[in-house]
């Protein structure tokens, strides 16, 4: 059997019972490394589980499945993900390709950041579609995540925006001359967010959001130093919610009395955030 195992959000303990049970007993133990990262090393995995812990980066999963599925006719592997399983596409993949091996596959399901972005106190039937932002460079400004904004803009959602993360990663010049040379790992944070959305918006003028627009930051959440933080993007472009990993919310107009009174106890300045809301947010849809 392939088990696909969620770990959560934050460290060794928020396997859930039966992930642990799993991992225990498996012929191989993969922790996916990628897509997202948990808050503490895999040491602290290793000594919780009682296990070792592979590390399978990008190119092992998407590149070198067999060698992860490889025998798993016969006896149990685990997969590990961060949050839960099926958050990232690659891991639908990832079944796909056991399927084809008649390897039978099983999902251990865990809390992920669709989920806990609920400690925000907005309402999750209230989020629309969620994006991701990537790193700008200098030749490369992709702005696709304003348009699926727009979308949820116009029916009144709020927009969960997932940060990039960047682990593994080659340069163009070590990846054109075939150096095995990698980056350090960055891990965008809310201001760079902010500052990018905003960018994109002085150059798309669609007004689908402005310096105005109400948004939250949250960083490592589930983890005993989660970090809030309620403001105009203007305020989160200078706001500093710690080490990573961090992600963003903007409002829709779709908006609760009971929201209102729940993010003002971490708003930047609560006078700001007062007004706007009544501006631009309470009462409308």
């Amino acid at each position: 059997m392939l088990y696909l195992v969620g770990l959560g959000l934050a460290d060794e303990t928020d396997i859930t019972v039966k992930g642990l049970e799993i991992v225990r007993k498996a012929e191989r133990v993969y922790l996916e490394a990628y897509t997202s990262i948990l808050l503490v090393d895999k040491d602290k995995l290793e000594a919780f589980y009682g296990r070792d812990v592979s590390m399978a980066d990008r190119e092992a999963v998407e590149s070198f499945s067999d060698g992860i599925l490889a025998g798993a006719d016969k006896v149990d592997v685990a997969f590990l993900v961060v949050g839960d399983p099926f958050c990232a596409t690659t891991h639908t993949d990832l079944v796909l390709r056991a399927r084809t091996l008649n390897i039978p596959t099983k999902t251990i399901p865990n809390a992920s950041i669709l989920s806990a972005i609920g400690a925000t106190g907005l309402q999750l039937y209230n989020f629309g579609q969620t994006v991701s932002m990537v790193f700008f460079t200098d030749t490369w400004k992709p702005s696709s995540f304003y348009d699926r904004i727009a979308e949820n803009r116009r029916i009144g959602l709020h927009t969960l925006v997932l940060l990039d993360i960047k682990v593994k990663e080659q340069s163009l010049e070590n990846l054109a001359r075939g150096r095995r040379v990698f980056e350090p790992p960055r891990y965008m944070t809310v201001a760079q967010c902010a500052r990018q959305m905003l960018e994109i918006e002085s150059s798309r003028r669609e007004g689908v959001y402005g310096q105005d627009s109400l948004a939250v930051g949250v960083a490592r959440i589930g983890a005993g130093d989660q970090k809030l933080v309620a403001g105009t993007l203007t305020q989160l472009c200078e706001a500093d919610l710690g080490p990573p990993l961090q992600s963003l919310v903007l409002l829709g107009r779709r908006t609760h009395d009971l929201e209102r009174e729940f993010m003002a106890e971490f708003a930047v300045d609560l006078q700001v955030f007062n007004e706007v809301w009544a501006r631009d947010y309470e009462g409308k849809q």
